[in-house]
């Protein structure tokens, strides 16, 4: 028998070979200058195809940004560009040769942008070292170590939903299978959906429509963007970790169900991000409980991710329906061959190269 672990799974006509899939990770490793800046280089080839030879069935390719400015450091990618898209190509490629699906997380920092990058202490940058003013719903810092944002105008918050559509096409064009808007961790999006960091007094802020507005007029225009044939992932932190003062997981059920009106094919569910100090218990699949939620009360598929390392475990949050998917996160960073390590473990025959069947 086949286990639930590696059924393949088939969403708007793409057929994933597995539910072991790969959480999105930040690398920061783009080129920081020059006509580079923000396209994936030598480093990206190489992480990226290590999962995909190790049997991934989906690659999330990290936070991708939209725009220049929504970088969280300036070693992010992007997909602002035209110019951007050959680059990303040599992933989709590399990817797809190995039987994996090609996806990638489309995402604008908002107020936790303009970051060094994170093994140099990841520290705000002014303008004149290099980073940028950032943006956000509200004037209202992340930390007393962040700047003030610029709040966004009407007509600036339109910008970034023509950002996110041009993304997404560009991101067809570098031959990704998969677009995942980021909404979660507290980077833009989210921020519009928390009253910690939203506190807008016009039709994105308040009620929860208006802070959910945002979040589902991105979703209509990369929607419209990638026609109906491509699947669209939405990611979402399900809890602040402070309710009920912040943004709180019966909101996400609520979400969840709009955004499955609006072409939305699965929620990938992870917490957190929108405080520096939120008391968040961690601990193996601390996270599941609420993609069990979505899915079930949303009636929306459901990617749970958080300290899922072990094969067993991972099945058995597939067996329990608590998710269709499970994205692995820092295991994959320890293990490249995770998926295929999984496999042997459940009795389950993967895909092997033809140059690594001696092994």
């Amino acid at each position: 028998m086949t286990s639930n672990l590696f059924t393949p799974l088939t969403i708007r006509g793409t057929e994933f070979p597995n539910r072991a899939w790969m959480a999105p990770m930040c690398q920061y490793s783009a080129d920081t200058s020059g006509p580079g800046t923000g396209a994936p280089n030598d480093w990206h080839v190489q992480h990226y195809g290590s999962r995909a030879v190790g049997g991934t069935g989906l690659i999330l390719v990290e936070a991708t940004a939209v725009t220049a400015e929504g970088r969280i450091s300036i070693g992010d990618l992007g997909i602002w560009s035209d110019d951007q898209v050959p680059a990303h190509r040599r992933l989709t490629d590399l990817m797809r040769a190995h039987g994996t699906v090609p996806g990638v997380q489309l995402a604008h920092a908002g107020r936790k942008a303009t970051s060094d990058l994170e093994f140099n202490g990841g520290r705000a940058l002014a303008p004149d070292e290099g980073g940028w003013v950032p943006v956000a719903p509200s004037a209202v810092a992340f930390s007393e170590s962040r700047p003030v944002p610029h709040a966004l105008t009407r007509e600036e918050i339109q910008d970034v939903v023509a950002a996110f559509a041009a993304a997404a096409r560009r991101a067809l064009a570098a031959g990704y299978e998969v677009v995942e808007i980021h909404g979660a961790h507290g980077y833009l999006l989210h921020e519009f959906l928390s009253p910690v960091s939203n506190r807008r007094d016009d039709e994105y802020g308040g009620s929860f429509e208006n802070r959910t507005r945002l979040a589902v007029e991105v979703t209509d225009a990369v929607r419209a963007a990638v026609g109906e044939t491509v699947p669209v992932f939405f990611r979402v932190s399900a809890t602040d970790w402070i309710e009920p003062e912040g943004w709180t997981a019966d909101e996400t059920v609520r979400l969840a169900a709009v955004l499955r009106e609006h072409g939305i094919d699965l929620l990938d569910v992870s917490s957190g991000g929108s405080l520096p100090n939120a008391a968040v218990p961690t601990g193996p699949g601390y996270q599941v409980p609420f993609a069990a939620r979505v899915r079930s009360e949303a009636g929306l598929p459901a990617g749970a991710v958080g300290l899922i390392t072990e094969a067993r475990q991972a099945e058995k949050i597939l067996a329990d329906g608590e998710a269709d998917a499970v994205l692995i996160g820092r295991e994959l960073l320890r293990d490249p061959y995770w998926a295929r390590h999984a496999a042997a473990e459940l009795g389950d025959e993967a895909y092997k190269p033809a140059q690594y069947r001696r092994s």
